[in-house]
């Protein structure tokens, strides 16, 4: 009776079917795991489908999602600030890595309420508040922003005159930008919140219309500082004034109300004495002329006539002595 040969022919490896099955089931466990976890950063968010249906959003760190495309995770970048430039990109060219700006006149050139030409380059930043709308209400997010922003900034310059645009209403105009592109992509389910819309270079076209508006734009500008030098010489000047117009005030006051008390001692004395005078005519009569003598005499210079020349002195001039005597 013949044995089959069950020794393998050399050069041959053959697998016992427990370690294929091994095997096989090492690779599924391997792919379970390498697609049922994923890491969400701390400025984003999660979106996960499943069935390629929306299921639920997530926030940072690891998450778990069913294996095997079951479901399917989308992470969209909610915290990032992100912004969009229009009528100019800055570019990296280089191995140097050096930045050119280029510009895009087709974004920034538009036409002014008052038939004029002008070159408005702004920027515009933007979170994303809402990643499901972000990521499936529409379509072409980015043509949809910029085209959103190019034609608010349109109409606002379209209805201003050229010299507004590029001098008093550039924050009027960046306020009014972006309550109105906020309201239209509300409108349409973007799902992202506008944070600031900021006006850069505002330019006429170049040529000699640019070197007219320069020199119209430097007329203002030494307008402005001459009315700041006058503000600046009227703060210094009319407070120096009102201090020397208060102390000249304070000083004349103080001098009436001198004047004033001093005709009231005046007042009170004269008062005094005709009270005295009325009390005791004679006596206070002759007080008064011996007082008014003393005066009299004390100049040192007076000459004394008596009316009835009886007592008529050859030396006239009389003087007083240091102890207040005739002599």
């Amino acid at each position: 009776m013949l044995e089959r040969n069950t020794t393998p022919p050399p050069g041959k490896i053959t697998i016992q079917p427990k370690i294929l099955v091994l095997i096989i089931v090492a690779v599924v466990v391997i792919a379970l795991l390498l697609t049922s976890f994923f890491v969400v950063d701390q400025t984003e968010q999660g979106v996960v489908l499943r069935f390629g249906h929306y299921n639920r959003i997530v926030g940072a760190g690891l998450q778990f999602k069913l294996p095997l495309g079951i479901e399917k995770n989308f992470n969209v970048p909610t915290q990032v600030v992100q912004t969009m430039s229009f009528g100019f990109r800055t570019e990296q060219s280089g191995v140097n890595t050096v930045f050119e700006q280029r510009e895009y006149p087709e974004e920034s050139v538009m036409l002014t309420g008052d038939l004029n030409i002008v070159d408005v380059e702004w920027v515009i930043q933007y979170k994303i508040d809402d990643p499901y709308a972000w990521l499936f209400n529409v379509q072409d997010r980015s043509a949809t922003i910029r085209d959103i922003s190019q034609s608010v900034i349109n109409e606002l310059v379209g209805d201003l005159q050229i010299l507004s645009v590029m001098g008093e209403s550039r924050t009027a105009i960046e306020v009014t930008s972006q309550q109105k592109m906020q309201a239209i992509l509300d409108s349409y389910g973007l799902g992202i919140k506008i944070v600031t819309v900021k006006l850069k270079n505002i330019v006429p076209p170049y040529g000699e219309v640019q070197d007219a508006f320069e020199d119209v734009n430097k007329a203002i500008q030494d307008m402005e500082r001459l009315i700041n030098e006058g503000k600046e010489l009227y703060n210094s000047d009319i407070p120096r004034a009102r201090g020397e117009a208060a102390q000249l005030i304070q000083f004349a006051e103080g001098y009436a109300s001198e004047r004033t008390n001093e005709s009231r001692g005046n007042v009170a004395r004269f008062n005094a004495v005709r009270e005295a005078y009325l009390d005791s005519k004679e006596v206070t009569a002759k007080r008064l002329y011996i007082e008014a003598m003393e005066e009299i005499l004390k100049s040192g210079n007076t000459t004394i006539i008596d009316k009835t020349l009886e007592n008529f002195l050859p030396l006239q001039n009389l003087s007083t002595d240091t102890a207040g005597g005739l002599k």
